[in-house]
């Protein structure tokens, strides 16, 4: 059984080994082409339209979502599909991103020429720089492999890990060349965690209006344990006549005034209350609320308008409920 697992982990060490020196070997394809390829892709006005058949096909598909999500418009087309409709998906203002390790992948080599006829720019990743489709290029980037991880040397893994790499070297240049930013990511990620974190407002997940709870300066403190009670997050506001928030009675009150055995149904809120509270604006970012709970060790914060108008209530529980914790 020992030796059963040695041989497996010694296999698998053998896999990655081959695949990191496959990684290893394109630094030196960082080059005139690689560059140029970038270029053609920047002044795209279009779409880069990426395309190829069964292992490459994945890779293609993944490069695809990996550029569309970093700023480069992007979609993947089945070269099968390609020559029996889908083709009619590419414009001329588009341009073809192709892969096969071979270069010499039948179902892309049929489409070669309507792809020519379109007078799209070509860029290919293969494994042969003298193949079909290389030459055909209007750039062709070296994605060979010395050999497949696989010890039969049959099944693509070398040479697919390869052309993700390449894949993803292409699509980060472009991110950082058009200056896409954490904020732009997010807005392509809108149900992603970094989505909700650099997107959502504070004014999204607040309570207002009849769930805030309120209680005037005359109220007693048996009052504001009703409203409590009531709204249930664990506070309630206090605001005078004019509406304008003077003061804030939390769970922490509660305790202490229970401590000194007061009378809740004679002692006003306004002796037990804290005048003091914490605010933020309805358009700051629920990250921000986030950061300014855990620095202060609160739970809830007021969203107060001009003249201290109380306009909304954040609860820590917000912010949960909105995955943004």
């Amino acid at each position: 059984m020992l030796k059963s697992a040695d041989k497996l982990r010694a296999l698998g060490l053998a896999v990655i080994t081959t695949e990191n020196q496959a990684i290893a070997a394109l630094t030196n394809r960082i080059d005139d082409a690689f560059v140029q390829a970038c270029e053609f892709m920047l002044k795209c006005e279009g779409r880069i339209v990426v395309i190829g058949m069964g292992k490459s096909g994945h890779i293609g598909s993944k490069i695809a979502a990996t550029l569309a999500s970093t700023g480069s418009p992007a979609f993947f087309v089945h070269p099968g599909e390609a020559s029996h409709g889908d083709l009619g998906m590419i414009t001329p203002k588009d341009m073809v991103l192709a892969l096969s390790n071979s270069g010499e992948t039948e179902e892309i080599l049929i489409i070669l020429p309507l792809i020519k006829r379109l007078g799209v720019p070509l860029i290919t990743l293969t494994g042969n720089p003298y193949a079909t489709l290389a030459k055909a290029a209007t750039i062709n980037i070296d994605v060979s492999v010395e050999k497949e991880a696989c010890p039969l040397g049959l099944a693509p893994t070398s040479s697919t890990t390869a052309a993700l790499v390449m894949g993803d070297a292409l699509a980060i240049a472009l991110l950082e060349a058009k200056g896409f930013s954490a904020e732009d990511f997010a807005r392509s990620h809108p149900g992603g965690h970094l989505g909700r974190r650099l997107l959502l407002l504070v004014r999204d997940i607040m309570h207002t209006g009849d769930e805030m709870p309120i209680v005037s300066t005359t109220a007693t403190l048996r009052d504001a344990l009703i409203e409590m009670t009531r709204k249930g997050l664990g506070m309630t506001t206090i605001v005078n006549q004019e509406l304008h928030v003077v003061g804030i009675f939390t769970d922490g009150d509660l305790r202490r005034a229970l401590d000194k055995q007061l009378d809740i149904h004679n002692t006003k809120i306004t002796e037990v209350m804290t005048t003091s509270s914490k605010t933020i604006a309805a358009d700051c970012l629920a990250i921000d609320a986030l950061s300014m709970m855990q620095s202060y060790k609160i739970t809830v914060l007021l969203i107060i308008e001009a003249q201290q108008t109380l306009t909304g209530i954040l609860h820590m529980h917000d912010l949960l409920r909105a995955r943004v914790i």
